[in-house]
């Protein structure tokens, strides 16, 4: 007979009852020839009569307790819960032994998971109306990793369907490439799209590691029909913490800050536009807009400061441009100098963190 799971509980650990198939039991008669000859008080029993009488109570139960199984598995089901027993007298002397319980079906419970997820902005772009990777998504638990990944769409041209290499890299400097990965789109139309999840090769401890991604489309499909991607992407030139600065400020798909020679002019979006052109050819951002949005552009100061060596050398730089900055910045940015130069006394070269700091009160502006 095919084993069959029982408890006198409601339920076992690391199950879940999906189905009550019914009451079932198991029923025996032990006969009334069995009393004749054992004393009617059990006071007055002797030991030889009282193992008989155990012995035979004990094969009672075994015969309910199989008719209960059987009975249980013609509903098919995977185990009895609330297992009982109960006696009965009859005539005669006979004594009925019932074994009963509730049938059910059962299935393993799902070992509860503590998601993980990481999201990234992607490190490359496209100088051109390709749809623009813009963030990878990677998600889920011990039993498996998705990823799916968003993309600015600026014409909104109807997409249905991407292929692209992705290449992850790790806080070890370790790359990952998965190669030819093909998305799809529910709503391909807008300006934002967001493709659907796809397993990928990535192991549950692996992807709070990742710190970076790039991605390189090789062709998507439109209704048009399919378009092949030539173009090489470009590698963003900042840091993730000032590109997520950046895009809080100027909008998902932004990758440089505006800056201009008078010649010409480098949009939000990474196109360089002629001196003349009032909107960008790409994004369709106005430069006047960009421009009136845009205080002082500590670039130049930051790559000047990045030469020198001493935190007096940097606070000189400082101190070149202080009247163009914001006046709200400048007690600040002169309390990290300060700070930086006394530090440098008694510590280590003090350099990189005063830079750091500079590079974020601008960010938060």
């Amino acid at each position: 007979m095919k084993e069959i799971m029982m408890t006198s509980g409601s339920g076992f650990e690391g199950y879940e009852v999906t189905e009550y198939l019914g009451i079932v039991n198991g029923q025996t008669v032990i006969g009334s020839n069995f009393f004749k000859g054992i004393a009617a008080g059990v006071t007055e029993m002797s030991d030889v009569e009282s193992e008989k009488l155990t012995f035979k109570l004990e094969q009672v139960n075994e015969t309910a307790m199989e008719r209960l199984k059987s009975n249980a598995l013609a509903k098919k089901a995977d185990a009895i819960i609330g297992v009982g027993f109960s006696y009965s007298q009859f005539a005669n002397n006979a004594v009925g032994a019932v074994a009963h319980g509730t049938a059910v079906k059962l299935s393993r419970k799902v070992r509860e998971e503590h998601g993980i997820s990481n999201e990234l902005f992607v490190s490359n772009y496209y100088n051109s109306v390709v749809p623009r990777p813009v963030k990878v998504i990677l998600s889920g638990n011990r039993e498996g990793i998705n990823i799916s990944t968003w993309y600015y769409n600026y014409n909104n041209v109807d997409i249905k369907a991407i292929r692209v290499d992705i290449e992850l890299t790790n806080q070890f400097n370790e790359k990952l490439i998965m190669k030819n990965i093909d998305f799809v789109f529910q709503k391909g139309n807008l300006n934002l799209i967001k493709s659907n999840k796809i397993e990928c090769k990535l192991q549950h401890k692996d992807v709070p590691m990742i710190k970076k991604v790039n991605v390189h489309v090789s062709k998507y499909v439109t209704s048009d029909g399919i378009c092949v991607v030539e173009d090489n992407p470009i590698e963003i030139e900042m840091s993730s913490q000032r590109l997520s600065a950046l895009k809080g400020k100027r909008g998902i798909d932004a990758v440089k800050k505006y800056k201009t020679d008078g010649m010409i002019w480098h949009c939000n979006c990474g196109y360089v536009n002629e001196a003349g052109a009032e909107e960008c050819i790409i994004c369709s951002r106005k430069q006047e807009d960009i421009r009136e949005k845009t205080k002082f552009n500590p670039e130049r100061m930051i790559a000047r400061m990045k030469s020198k060596e001493k935190v007096t050398e940097i606070k000189d730089i400082l101190m070149e441009y202080i009247k163009e900055i914001d006046s709200k910045l400048r007690m600040v940015l002169l309390e990290i100098m300060e700070s930086g130069i006394q530090y440098e006394k008694t510590n280590k070269n003090m350099k990189d963190s005063v830079i750091e700091k500079v590079e974020k009160v601008f960010e938060q502006q």
